[in-house]
């Protein structure tokens, strides 16, 4: 599967919530949760199942509290991967690669993603791959939502076409009350700090006095969190593509900050879209490209086009704009957008995008709905989002009010266990951010929040390019260089620098 239908499916598998909440109080304290050093058991590490995966990868299961304010009580299971350090001479201790979503799996990410880091970053570290809690091979729960509720448009909130919000607020309540009532106790307490949590059990049962970290998209929330509760257990910490840590509003912040996200990347779609020579070219000049695409979006609005096989059947408004979005996650995604929006001006579609298996999307949507509704609470006030909606559609109409709507989290019946983690400069100073100016996913403005936030524990490294997941992937050279030699050499810049 190509990087941009990982990351297609994973957010459709992921994108199940938002809101808004009042402000939080008091952080959690690393203090307030057990290390578990002196619990920590030998892993007991086999030849991981699958297909496609190196042969140096093997598996071990990390047992953790369900609910680490109880640590005595019933324990889950974490699926832990590795590949060892391939030069033991050089091993300098793990590198946990911690996946994005919430919903994402990251437990092949050693034979994955691992393999792109440099040999020096492989010599040094054991490449150390997990499941979060609730997914994949980790005790995974499922909210048993109707197909419907699991096209991509669907978990994405985007309102009718007239801007009515409705629709929204009725599937809210449906798909919530499916995860209350399909998704066991375990759903309750699937957070991003538990996930936290989880990590440093992971740390103990490695052996492990401190781990690095690689951090993508919400792994780079994940990746603060842990930062923030275990300071002195992190060694080199890289975030990249980073959310806003705003506690205030958590995964709202992250949804809302597509509104920017997009308007940032799409100038650079236009651009290719209307450049000479492109065979699957829109327009003469770029200019013409924002309004072309709107003017379709709306006509599909209007009449879809039916579409066998897709999720809906049929090529709507909100399924463009949905597919507009997945496509500038990655500019080699640019060609499949521009060949859906010429077919749909002839009144035809291209073959139906391929869906991940149901079970696996079920379980991805569990996973990345808890996160999202147990982080922080959301509003339920139908009129906080229809103002909040109306505003997004005037100012962002190529996002039309979706990143500001009511996702299942306007319904979710259990209240969070405790506040947001603040992300504080309280810590070493050994965090690299890595992140690209066009991004529309997770904006430049909400990366730049973070760095903020974690003052003098962090420099950032902000790189001239386009796209989602900036390093070994849509960053360039000089982006990738910096975090290649952090990684294997800990040098990091003394300062903010710009890879143009």
């Amino acid at each position: 599967m190509t990087k941009i239908k990982r990351n297609a499916a994973l957010l459709a598998a992921s994108a199940a919530v938002l809101a808004l909440t009042a402000p939080v109080a008091a952080t959690a304290s690393a203090s307030a949760v057990p290390e578990a050093v002196s619990e920590a058991r030998p892993l007991d590490w086999k030849p991981c199942e699958g297909s496609g995966l190196d042969p140096r990868q093997e598996c071990a299961t990390v047992e953790v509290p369900m609910d680490h304010a109880h640590p005595r009580g019933k324990q889950i299971g974490i699926a832990v991967s590795r590949i060892p350090s391939e030069n033991p001479g050089a091993r300098r201790g793990a590198l946990l690669l911690i996946p994005g979503g919430p919903g994402g799996s990251g437990i092949n990410n050693p034979s994955g993603k691992g393999q792109k880091l440099p040999q020096a970053v492989r010599d040094a570290h054991d490449l150390i791959g997990f499941d979060p809690r609730g997914l994949g091979r980790s005790s995974p729960v499922s909210c048993g939502l109707e197909h419907a509720d699991l096209a991509t448009s669907a978990l994405r909130p985007w309102p009718a076409a007239d801007g009515s919000i409705t629709g929204n607020m009725t599937a809210a309540q449906r798909t919530a009350e499916a995860c209350a009532r399909n998704g066991g106790d375990l759903i309750r307490h699937i957070s991003t700090a538990n996930q936290a949590r989880d990590l440093d059990r992971i740390r103990a049962a490695l052996g492990e006095r401190k781990v690095s970290a690689w951090g993508v998209s919400y792994g780079t929330y994940v990746g603060a969190v842990y930062s923030r509760l275990f300071p002195h257990r992190t060694d080199r910490i890289v975030l990249d593509s980073n959310d806003d840590p705003d506690p205030s509003r958590v995964a709202r912040a992250w949804i809302a900050g597509h509104e920017q996200g997009v308007e940032d990347t799409f100038p650079e779609f236009a651009k290719w879209a209307s450049s000479p020579g492109n065979p699957d070219r829109l327009a003469d000049t770029a200019a013409e490209v924002r309004p072309l695409f709107l003017k379709l979006a709306a006509e599909l609005d209007r009449e879809p086009i039916p579409w066998p096989g897709a999720n809906p059947e049929e090529l709507n408004g909100n399924v463009l704009r949905q597919t507009l979005l997945n496509s500038l996650y990655d500019p080699d995604s640019f060609p499949g957008l521009a060949k859906l929006i010429l077919a749909a001006q002839k009144g035809t579609v291209p073959p139906a995008p391929q869906a991940p298996p149901e079970p696996v999307l079920q379980n991805a949507v569990a996973v990345g709905s808890a996160v999202l509704c147990n982080d922080v609470e959301w509003p339920q006030s139908r009129d906080a989002y229809e103002k909040a909606v109306a505003e997004s559609r005037t100012k962002y109409p190529l996002t039309a009010g979706m990143p500001r709507n009511a996702m299942l989290c306007a319904a979710w019946p259990f209240r969070p266990g405790e506040a947001p983690v603040r992300i504080t400069d309280d810590g070493p100073s050994n965090i690299l951010l890595v992140q690209n100016e066009r991004d529309p996913a997770t904006p430049l403005a909400g990366a730049r929040k973070l760095r903020a936030a974690l003052g003098g524990r962090a420099v950032m490294v902000t790189v001239n390019s386009t796209g989602h997941d900036a390093y070994l992937a849509n960053g360039n050279a000089c982006g990738d260089r910096t975090v290649s030699r952090y990684l294997a050499t800990g040098e990091r810049p003394d300062r903010d620098t710009y890879c143009g």
